[in-house]
């Protein structure tokens, strides 16, 4: 079973953020030990925001892809389950139900449960911004 950087890097459809995390220097928590779940917005997701001017911006990038980033492994089951997930931002992501299906904050998913050696992988078809955490939570 291989890593997490190593899953994303062999999907064709991930490139966009196989390049974001590169340019942030992620890669070595997504190889390494440990166990994380990611959200991973695929290359459509991306289309949808200017992605140039976050590139172009490694802080803002870096906010926003430890913001797709959990600690711990947590199946497509569990998340179903919960309310909130805190993530290696510091902030959290709501999960919540959208017309009968479960979206976390602004993403639905495409494909779950995607195992790997030091956690999992959820590819979702939107990019969280993590200035509007919180903001989907209905109280």
């Amino acid at each position: 079973m291989q890593d997490i950087y190593t899953t994303l890097v062999e999907d064709l459809s991930m490139q966009t953020l196989v390049k974001a995390l590169d340019k942030v220097g992620m890669t070595d928590v997504l190889k390494g030990a440990g166990s994380y779940t990611l959200f991973a917005p695929n290359d459509e997701a991306f289309t949808r925001m200017n992605i140039e001017s976050v590139l172009n911006d490694p802080a803002s990038l870096k906010s926003t892809l430890t913001y797709h980033l959990v600690p711990g492994k947590y199946m497509f089951d569990d998340i179903k389950e919960m309310e909130t997930l805190g993530t290696e931002n510091g902030k959290s992501l709501t999960v919540a139900f959208d017309e009968g299906e479960v979206v976390v904050d602004n993403g639905k998913f495409v494909k779950t449960d995607i195992e790997c050696s030091n956690g999992i992988i959820h590819i979702v078809d939107n990019v969280f911004k993590p200035e509007l955490s919180g903001w989907y939570r209905e109280e």
